[in-house]
């Protein structure tokens, strides 16, 4: 019985042996089938590409051409090319290869819809040696298209993800920015807009207001400026549509900016019609619908772009602190890492609380007048004594207003701001003496 049993068993375990040996098999050979029928339908290398016809049945053309390093659109009218657009599209063809290969002797190609292909690819290197790539109709499944190429008999499926990357129209390929300038190279900003126009200039890594009035910039403020004008895009449409450019004609001037490059000046205007925006640029012809987005950036008032922070020492340690509150005098001088006010060290905590809410310090607003007498005087020194920043305090109701010295703006600050800042002038204190040292045995 025993034995039995044993044989038995033995049998089962060489069956299922079998069974895995043959499922293994089954999947290599099903493995090696997809790969030696996978078969690359553009042999010619991304830097190669020279030219791209992309010519779909109903009778929509494009034609690109490389001159140098940069595309143009040459038909249906000569446009600018998105870069990224058209680099993306040529990355992906010089990579296409098929999924499988659906019929390797067809008896006709019009059972795939190839003898009127619904799109032809045509590449031509900078030998001019060209490929034709042909797509045809849906598989019946509807996730690939078959495809052909010139000179070869065989059909193909390819993926629509795959054909998507190359099915274009001149709307997709073409350079849909209404300001062409270089952000690294922009000297100077005009932005009229709430019936105001404020001029920003450039100064080395920083930015300025100069007009109407000089004033200490927000560089974040006017970054984020610069980058609504270079993210400024035609939306949909066409420089013919009459809808467009009627909306311009009728709706309301809402803002405009002047940007400057090496190139020399651009110019945008943007009118509000309804909910929409429109904009003609100096740049590129036509009138165009722009994002809601892009509208909204430019709704903007010089507050927006001040610089609210009464002190620009940020985060570096400055090297001189003078602050007289009322009768109170208080004056710290740096030595490497240590503080010290009139011979004695202080305690580098209660100097670094002072520090941190002088930094601190923004406006909650800007006013635009009055100012009564002084109640703090705060001067600082920083970046090795060549920025000296002096500013004045004065009561303002329940709140504060500041003055910079040499400065025409009005900050006004929170009672709570000022109050921490007192408080911690107050708690500065001595640092604790060393311990001494243990006595010798």
């Amino acid at each position: 019985m025993k034995s039995k049993g044993f044989l038995t068993a033995c049998l089962l375990l060489l069956a299922l042996s079998a069974a895995v040996w043959w499922s293994n098999k089954k999947a290599a050979t099903a493995e090696k089938s997809v790969i030696e029928t996978s078969t690359k339908l553009i042999n010619i290398p991304e830097g190669q590409f020279q030219e791209i016809e992309i010519k779909h049945r109903t009778g929509e053309t494009v034609r690109l051409q490389r001159n140098d390093l940069k595309w143009q659109i040459t038909s249906p009218k000569p446009l600018p090319a998105d870069a990224d657009a058209v680099s993306s599209m040529v990355s992906a063809l010089s990579s296409l290869s098929s999924d499988r290969a659906v019929d390797e002797k067809p008896t006709g190609l019009d059972q795939y819809g190839l003898v009127q292909p619904a799109m032809e690819l045509e590449i031509t290197d900078k030998n001019k040696k060209t490929a034709k790539l042909l797509i045809g109709d849906d598989t019946p499944a509807g996730t690939a298209v078959y495809a052909s190429i010139a000179g070869d008999l065989r059909v193909f499926a390819l993926s629509n993800y795959k054909k998507n990357n190359f099915d274009k129209s001149p709307n997709d390929l073409r350079d849909k920015r209404l300001l062409t300038f270089d952000s690294d190279k922009v000297s100077s900003i005009v932005l009229t807009a709430r019936k105001q126009a404020i001029e920003f200039a450039r100064r080395k890594e920083d930015w300025q207001i100069v007009k109407p009035r000089p004033f200490r910039a927000d560089r974040s403020q006017v970054e984020e400026l610069l980058m609504t004008l270079r993210d400024a895009k035609m939306v949909g449409g066409s420089e013919d549509d009459k809808k467009v450019s009627a909306a311009f004609d009728s709706g309301k001037p809402f803002a405009s900016a002047r940007v400057t490059d090496l190139s020399g000046p651009q110019e945008l205007q943007v009118r509000k019609s309804k909910e929409d925006y429109y904009a003609k640029s100096s740049a590129v012809s036509g009138v165009y619908k722009i994002s809601n987005g892009t509208g909204t950036g430019l709704d903007k008032g010089i507050d927006d772009f001040k610089n609210k922070k009464l002190f620009d020492f940020g985060f570096a340690d400055p090297e001189k602190i003078e602050l007289h509150d009322g009768p109170k005098s208080y004056f710290l001088l740096r030595h490497g890492t240590d503080w010290w006010s009139n011979g004695t060290k202080m305690d580098a905590g209660t100097v670094s609380t002072l520090i941190d809410r002088m930094r601190d310090l923004s406006a909650t607003k800007f006013l635009e007048t009055g100012f009564a007498p002084p109640v703090l005087n705060l001067t600082v020194t920083s970046n090795d004594g060549k920025r000296v920043e002096k500013v004045i305090l004065s009561k303002n109701g329940d709140s504060y207003a500041a003055k910079r010295e040499n400065e025409p703006a009005f900050y006004e600050l929170s009672a709570s701001a000022v109050t921490e800042l007192q408080k911690s002038a107050a708690d500065l204190k001595p640092a604790a003496a060393p311990a001494p040292a243990p006595a010798k045995k």
